[in-house]
């Protein structure tokens, strides 16, 4: 820790960028000819005689992403002793279902990013990026029947359903500052966690493992997800829009209620609270009120609220997995745990 507090400060900056991707690399390491047939199936799969189809598809892929739910998927069933391919499918299927709700969401939301990139919806239009999402999600069901498993059929549909209802949950709470914590956290358990809890229940499912083991790793999954919205969600007031991958404050702008809001209305002053209920309540704006709003969440340490959450979401995910021996694959997903708080340091 001396070391790194007396380096230049572009320094440091770059060892902690480098211990946040050895623990993603450490993950695909382990996993890597598993990850590469994964994203074979994916490009496969998206491939269609309609012309916009793969073209969309392309873009989304030039965007890149960290493909952090499938490799949660082959990860959880390597650990679990898993010697087939059934995972490898099933990993994409999750991914087919995460980049239809991303689809979607940049439609609902209005979003001109995604990952640094223009959006799909930005490049495409709308009515395209909606429709293209549909088809990812039949996709994404034609890969579970295909796998054969009514398990596994309900651990992804139920997460399919899951996450449209958390979506549909943060649009009815949009612009409500009475929106109470437990709320909150009902809206990203849903739109979030969930998929990151099927994506690793599948791997214990494919393994044929007993059903604590399953149960472990959904709880693992589902408390990582937990802390992965909720440092987003402090990153949307706390990051550089490089840092971001889409354009800082769009939270802010579309009124949605997250932590860091609730926590810096709920210390703030009368005249604060006015702010807020102006500017989210109200949906009345101005160019300045994103400042505004970072500040007041900087001086109530809203911030560092909500990472604390993250930090404890993250204990309890590390924990779950102590039902499991010792192994590389352990200890990569434990690290991947810290990874998801890291990302805002």
């Amino acid at each position: 820790m001396g070391v790194l507090a007396n380096l230049p400060p572009s320094t440091a900056s770059d060892s902690q960028d480098a211990v946040r991707e050895d623990a993603l690399s450490r993950l695909v390491g382990l996993v890597g000819e598993d990850l590469r047939a994964c994203n074979r199936t994916i490009v496969a799969q998206m491939d269609s005689d309609v012309a916009l189809i793969p073209q969309l598809a392309a873009h989304l892929v030039a965007a890149g992403g960290k493909r952090i739910r499938p490799l949660l998927t082959l990860a959880a069933a390597r650990m679990c002793g898993y010697q087939g391919e059934r995972h490898i499918n099933l990993a994409a299927c999750v991914e087919f279902i995460h980049t239809a709700t991303l689809l979607h969401d940049d439609v609902v939301d209005d979003s001109k990013l995604r990952r640094g990139l223009a959006s799909a919806n930005a490049v495409f239009g709308n009515k395209a990026s909606v429709l293209v999402g549909d088809f990812l999600f039949a996709r994404a069901f034609q890969l579970m029947v295909q796998d054969g498993s009514l398990a596994v059929l309900a651990i992804l549909s139920r997460a399919a359903a899951t996450i449209a209802e958390g979506e549909v949950l943060q649009l009815a709470t949009q612009n409500d500052l009475s929106t109470g914590e437990e709320q909150y956290l009902a809206v990203i358990r849903g739109k979030t966690a969930a998929l990151f809890e099927a994506a690793c229940e599948v791997g214990a499912v494919v393994a044929g493992r007993p059903e604590a083991e399953e149960q472990a790793l959904s709880l693992y999954g589902g408390m990582l997800g937990m802390a992965f919205q909720l440092v987003d969600d402090a990153l949307d007031y706390a990051a550089d829009q490089a840092t971001l991958g889409k354009t800082v404050g769009d939270d802010f702008r579309e009124g949605k209620v997250t932590l860091p809001v609730l926590v810096a209305f709920a210390a703030g002053s009368a005249e604060e609270r006015a702010f807020w209920q102006r500017t989210i309540d109200d949906s009345e704006q101005t160019e300045a009120d994103l400042d505004q709003a970072m500040a007041l969440i900087a001086r109530h340490n809203a911030i560092r609220a909500t990472l604390t959450r993250a930090a404890g979401f993250v204990a309890q995910a590390k924990d779950a997995l102590r039902i499991f021996p010792p192994s590389p694959y352990r200890a990569a997903l434990e690290a991947v745990a810290d990874y998801t708080v890291s990302r805002h340091s």
